[in-house]
């Protein structure tokens, strides 16, 4: 069976017309005024293609400034201070750190603008279409950004360089970092909503929303359910993940791409392995917690692995190209927050281990989620028993600087006693080193249809999607057919550009 070629996309607001000529024309009259272009795809998938106007005057921008030029920022090329690389940012984990032959390859997400996460990205991808389509007004709607933290920043600073409001939803109990940032971006303290719980409280998240829904003047960006999400990812972020793939191919001339590996989250990263599984015959692999195990064991249970969600399947997952998944506990990736971001855990890891100085440095530029997905790239490789010429890509979503909180919560329980080289060398070898295979399943037919069917409950039954539309998902002809949606949005997004007449020079 295979998806229609009429199948209507725009149930799912995937729109390539312009459907509000009053609205469309009230945002191109809001962004002359304000001097704001928006960057293509194509563009932040290939930043050497940006004007060059746009890009001299981007060095006199700060990367964390409220400016619109920012927007020609969120991409994966930028350093730690603004610049432009010819390569994104990345590091190699040897396996004198992981213990496996296969070589790790980390791209870092914490130089992406403004909120130091790629779901800047995310949020782009999913309200530039909707004005260029005329969906979205900014004179008239409040941009709602559902999210268990950097999706919500993302949507927050990606709305106030568009000279829209944004309003964040997210659990009371994220990481303090994240609420310090908010605080510094928003005016209104009512444009932060904080839901009951933690980053496993999605349902709470979305009842907030079906209640703030009830507005017309709110418009929802649930990126669990924005396929723009998804197509940002496998046009910007599958692009930048090839180069760098290609790039250490260069160097290291037989090298082949086993695994993309990427935690569950919205789904929307997992996006970048259907490039990267096309294009290079890379399996991809969806990573989840193991305290609240989804995909593995229908969801149950409470964890702190911030920004990778729980207990449903994203709507914009496309399951049945998955090929393996695997859970990490949320006690490893704090533990080893905590190693790799101390002297003691970086002297272990020195003296002990062996590991290179320079990429000790490198740890410390990962967040929570990202050490979740090392491990999860460790595990798979053991599974599949990869060797040397078998490269894992994967991806830091945030840097160790948004969970400086959580480390303070580590040092005042579990390691209230102080933490020296037998604590460090207790927990490389618990969950660094000592990564085995359990809790990963690879999958068979079986297996996807298994993990697709568990999305119903959630999409049909709760939240009230048509059960013809989720069917679609489960066949790749509706997938190819919104990865195919970027060039359409790009065209538009010139014309808008050139209605507004703002200069690129």
């Amino acid at each position: 069976m295979s998806v229609p070629e009429n199948f209507d996309h725009s149930r799912f607001g995937l729109l390539t017309d312009l459907i509000d000529d009053a609205g469309y024309q009230r945002s191109v009259d809001r962004f002359r005024s304000c001097g704001i272009v928006l960057p293509t795809f194509a563009q932040l998938a290939d930043p050497s293609s940006i004007p060059d106007g746009i890009r001299s005057r981007l060095a006199d921008i700060d990367r964390d400034a409220a400016d619109p030029l920012n927007l020609f920022r969120v991409h994966w090329y930028n350093d730690l201070h603004g610049g432009i690389v010819d390569v994104p940012e990345h590091v190699v984990l040897p396996t004198e750190l992981t213990g496996v032959e296969a070589p790790i390859i980390v791209a870092f997400g914490n130089r992406f603008p403004m909120i130091g996460a790629h779901k800047v990205l995310a949020a782009y991808a999913c309200l530039a279409p909707r004005i260029v389509t005329g969906q979205f007004d900014p004179t008239v709607h409040r941009a709602i950004w559902p999210s268990t933290g950097n999706y919500a920043r993302g949507g927050v600073a990606i709305s106030t360089l568009m000279e829209s409001r944004g309003v964040a939803v997210l659990p009371e109990n994220m990481s303090r970092e994240r609420f310090e940032w908010l605080d510094r971006w928003i005016a209104d303290p009512d444009d932060v909503i904080r839901t009951t719980g933690s980053e496993s409280n999605v349902k709470e998240i979305y009842d907030a929303c079906d209640e703030l829904s009830l507005d017309p003047g709110n418009f929802i960006f649930n990126q669990f359910t924005e396929f723009a999400n998804h197509v940002g990812h496998h046009e910007v972020t599958g692009r930048a993940l090839e180069h760098i793939y290609e790039h250490n191919r260069d160097r290291r001339p037989g090298l082949r791409l086993a695994a993309f590996v990427a935690a569950s989250g919205s789904s929307g990263t997992l996006a970048a392995g259907e490039r990267l599984k096309s294009d290079h015959g890379a399996r991809i692999v969806a990573v989840e917690a193991l305290e609240c195990p989804t995909m593995l064991n229908n969801g149950f249970g409470e964890h702190n692995i911030q920004g990778i969600g729980d207990k449903h399947i994203p709507l914009i997952h496309n399951v049945t190209n998955t090929d393996v998944i695997v859970a990490i506990s949320d006690r490893s990736c704090d533990e080893l927050g905590v190693v790799f971001n101390t002297d003691a855990g970086r002297a272990v890891l020195a003296d002990a281990h062996g590991v290179d100085p320079g990429i000790i440095d490198q740890l410390g530029h990962l967040g929570l989620s990202s050490i979740c997905n090392v491990l999860a790239s460790i595990k798979t490789a053991r599974t599949l028993d990869l060797g040397p010429e078998d490269a894992i890509v994967t991806v830091a979503t945030d840097g160790a600087e948004m969970y400086g909180s959580e480390r303070e919560s580590m040092a005042a329980g579990r390691y209230a006693g102080g933490f020296g080289s037998g604590e460090a060398t207790e927990a490389i070898a618990e969950h660094l080193t000592g990564a085995d295979t359990q809790d990963v399943e690879v999958l068979d037919d079986f297996g996807r249809d298994r993990i697709f069917n568990l999305g119903y409950f959630t999409w049909v039954e709760q939240q009230g999607v048509e059960f013809e539309d989720f069917e679609a998902r489960r066949q790749q002809s509706f997938w190819k057919q919104v990865q195919g949606l970027a060039p359409a949005w790009d065209s538009m997004i010139d014309e808008f550009n050139a209605q507004t007449g703002v200069s690129t020079d």
